[in-house]
């Protein structure tokens, strides 16, 4: 997944239903000598709506939770889409504009307090390591990076076949790897974490070894390839909200057409194009264990 120099602004088209961070705030700065439990979160996805129902799919977001020793105040952090999943999945279709529009922007949220009842009811809330202040400070330092260069919002796992060693050719870049890259950074500063089970979503498409179309301007620009450029925006086209059961399931059937009788998808990935040759099981949800990590110093005397 491509780094960039910088986060660009976001075009007033892209509007989320509901508000990015609502509650969001600066990280605070520790005192070096605190102590700061950490707490791995987890819970279905739309649960505030939902409720358990994607818990039963293991579709499930993931979040970490800081206690201050020295304060007793309590902190979240998680990674998310600021435009909702849908349109990080896929584009919009604007009237007038050859090429597919999209919203996929992902991001970091911190924010005062954790809502305890929403992790434990129906997910986890369990300590997994604790801090010193300095660590904290150093961990927040590489959040702003990772923030300001880690950018897009990637749904989809690529790879070649369900085995365990299959090549991966896409990785996907969600709540859950922002969750892991947290971890590792702070196994790198030198938390010694707990030895219990984690488990994360996965969402996975199984493809041929995937072919370079091109970017935006090479596809849709005015020296596009026209042929192209309209196979591509025909495969979006029944990816669009829906505002009726019929329409959804009509779009429904072009979708089962397109990816399991044709064997076809194409993925945006770093701003280009890829055709994905789908193979058996075309599409699966995981939800399989990866360890804590190990770190790489020793502890800061915590």
């Amino acid at each position: 997944h491509r780094r960039f120099d910088y986060r660009p602004k976001t075009d007033p088209y892209c509007q989320a239903r509901y508000t990015f961070c609502p509650t969001g705030s600066a990280i605070p700065v520790m005192k070096e000598e605190d102590v700061i439990e950490v707490y791995r979160l987890q819970a279905p996805v739309w649960e505030f709506k939902y409720g358990d129902l994607l818990g039963h799919l293991k579709i499930m977001h993931d979040a970490v939770g800081f206690k201050s020793s020295l304060t007793g105040k309590n902190y979240t952090m998680e990674w998310y889409e600021l435009f909702q999943l849908g349109n990080c999945t896929f584009p919009h279709l604007r009237p007038g504009v050859d090429a597919p529009f999209w919203c996929n922007q992902g991001a970091a949220c911190f924010y005062e307090g954790i809502d305890d009842a929403h992790w434990k009811e129906n997910g986890t809330l369990v300590l997994v390591t604790t801090i010193s202040g300095t660590m904290f400070n150093e961990m927040a330092k590489w959040v702003k990076y990772d923030n300001e260069t880690g950018i897009y919002y990637e749904t989809w796992t690529v790879q070649a076949s369900p085995d365990k060693q299959s090549i991966v050719w896409f990785d996907a870049y969600e709540c859950s790897k922002f969750i892991l890259r947290t971890y590792q950074k702070l196994a790198d500063l030198g938390a010694v974490f707990k030895k219990i089970q984690t488990n994360y979503t996965s969402i996975i498409l199984f493809s041929g070894e995937p072919i370079y179309l091109g970017n935006e301007t090479s596809i849709f620009g005015p020296e596009g390839n026209k042929t192209l450029a309209a196979a591509v925006r025909d495969f979006y086209y029944p990816f669009k909200p829906h505002r009726t059961v019929g329409e959804f399931f009509v779009d429904l059937l072009k979708i089962i057409d397109r990816v399991i009788l044709n064997h076809q998808f194409y993925l945006f990935y770093n701003l280009e194009y890829w055709f994905l040759p789908m193979k058996f099981p075309y599409l699966k949800i995981i939800y399989e264990e990866v360890p804590l990590p190990i770190g790489s110093k020793t502890s800061f005397g915590v």
